[in-house]
């Protein structure tokens, strides 16, 4: 009798550990919404934590600086200009201070968090959309063009926002006959997915207002379904089969006609909530009361969708807030971040990958999405389409000044950088300062500078290298001192142990 070993599927991916942070480092004493509406609550940039939480007399979410832990004073000033409950928050992923909110109120606000965070309540808006004639409950920005957000309320109709301006851009009233469950854009934002009531999952042009796809009956079971764009331009769904166990599915927008993988779970009854992470094509599923968080890898390898392990523990989650790539702790060889919420707690789990070297891991990090819009709002209105901006996360993220952070009431005014530092920091105030300001502003400071001036600091630039360069180099040159040490290590070992070979091959051992 013959045994054949089995081949293991290799991946880098295979050992992500997951570990929950110590209690010190937890947020407390937060009371998180008991809103029944399927949400994640939460939502996380490098800067900041926001969470749904109960506001008597309307609706109101918690802002605190992410390196925040410990007990949240019942006196922490909230963001309270919602007349009734909020339903879904999300961040801009071009403005680290901008975020959107849904309510109940049939209303989208969009507000300015300041760098400090909140020292008093924030009640009024620097925008505010009206377009919905029911609750909206989903907010999904656009991931390259700037100020583009799109929103679907309980009135079955998607709005596309240009959010610089306030104005509707798009309105999809006939594309959906039942309530929208999610929606979610693709890598380059020229098409959104959604699934709806009626069982079925839609590849949709926003711009043309057309119906691309569309693929009937997704999952079999009556409850919540959600679905979200992979970079590849497959879709992944999460619902329930007729015997109401969860179920993963896996589709190819090419041909819809049958799914690619179906993974059945359990049989629990709280909505699966995807979270993609593009970089390592991995997906993690949250599900509202599980214990547990399950991951798995997408891959081109038959069955393309591959577990690779779940976080448990004993308390179940309300939410979950998914930190983008930025923040991660690339020292720690942390590759995703996640912020469970309790009935009263925020508690952060990070999902690490074991490795034994101290260097930065290329492998485990590839470029990614950074805060630099692709496009400005006009362009991706006209027609046009880039994939986004991607920045390196080698030595940690550190965000650039935006050169668009002065663009929520106008067109964005492309400040030039021989105006002076006086139009960088005037411009660089409120969202809501309205376009003219910042215009006369940066020509007031052009006059001011005179040319001679200018031509003399590029030259110094050019003589003298700027601090931030020599800080590169010198990393770079302790990286390749640290490489070389560790390949001189190795040699010796290996002389070391062919040494050894060859005494054994002599007899002498």
């Amino acid at each position: 009798m013959s045994f054949r070993r089995g081949v293991v599927r290799q991946s880098k991916f295979r050992h992500v550990f997951a570990q929950a942070w110590k209690a010190k480092h937890c947020i407390d004493d937060v009371r998180v919404s008991r809103v029944t509406w399927d949400s994640p609550l939460c939502a996380v940039n490098p800067k900041f934590i926001a969470v749904i939480i109960e506001a008597g007399g309307g609706g109101a979410f918690l802002v605190v600086p992410i390196s925040k832990s410990g007990r949240i004073d019942q006196s922490c000033p909230t963001v309270c200009g919602h007349a009734a409950p909020v339903l879904d928050i999300q961040w801009s992923p071009h403005d680290d201070n901008i975020i959107a909110s849904a309510s109940e109120d049939c209303t989208v606000k969009v507000w300015q968090i300041p760098d400090d965070g909140l020292t008093s309540p924030m009640t009024e808006a620097i925008v505010t959309l009206e377009g919905h004639s029911k609750r909206v409950g989903i907010l999904a920005w656009h991931p390259t063009a700037f100020n583009i957000l799109l929103t679907a309320g309980c009135d079955n109709v998607i709005c596309v926002w240009n959010v610089g301006t306030g104005e509707l851009v798009y309105q999809l009233t006939d594309a959906h006959p039942d309530l929208i469950y999610s929606v979610s854009w693709n890598k380059d934002g020229s098409a959104v997915c959604t699934v709806c009531k009626d069982k079925a999952l839609r590849v949709i042009d926003p711009r043309r207002g057309t119906v691309l796809k569309v693929k009937e009956k997704v999952h079999d079971g009556t409850r919540p379904m959600r679905a979200v764009f992979l970079s590849d331009g497959k879709i992944l769904t999460t619902g329930f089969s007729r015997m109401s166990e969860r179920q993963l599915a896996l589709w190819d927008t090419k041909d819809l006609s049958e799914p690619m993988a179906v993974q059945e779970m359990d049989t629990s009854n709280g909505v699966l909530i995807p979270y993609y992470d593009p970089d390592t094509n991995m997906v993690y599923l949250c599900g509202k009361g599980d214990c547990t968080i399950r991951y798995f890898e997408v891959t081109d390898e038959s069955p393309y969708v591959h577990f690779l392990s779940l976080y448990s523990s004993k308390e179940p989650q309300r939410g979950a807030g998914f930190l983008s790539k930025r923040g991660v702790d690339v020292n720690k060889c942390e590759i995703a971040r996640f912020y469970k919420l309790h009935e009263r707690k925020v508690e952060p789990i990070s999902m690490t990958v074991p490795r034994k070297s101290d260097l930065f891991q290329g492998d485990l990090y590839p470029d990614t999405a950074g805060l630099e819009p692709a496009l400005l709002a006009d362009e991706w209105i006209s027609g046009q389409d880039a994939p986004p901006l991607l920045v390196s996360l080698s030595g940690g993220y550190t965000a650039p000044p935006s050169k668009h952070r002065d663009t929520l009431r106008g067109k964005p005014q492309l400040i030039s950088q021989d105006s002076g530092t006086g139009a960088a920091s005037s411009s660089a105030g409120s969202a809501a300062a309205p376009t003219s300001t910042s215009t006369s502003a940066a020509k007031e400071t052009e006059e001011e500078v005179p040319q001679p001036r200018v031509a003399t600091k590029e030259t110094d630039g050019n003589a003298e290298r700027p601090k931030r360069e020599d800080d590169l180099l010198n990393e770079l040159l302790a990286e390749m001192k640290a490489l070389r040490a560790v390949v001189l290590a190795q040699s010796q070992r290996i002389e070391l142990l062919e040494r050894q070979l060859a005494r054994i091959e002599d007899g002498d051992v």
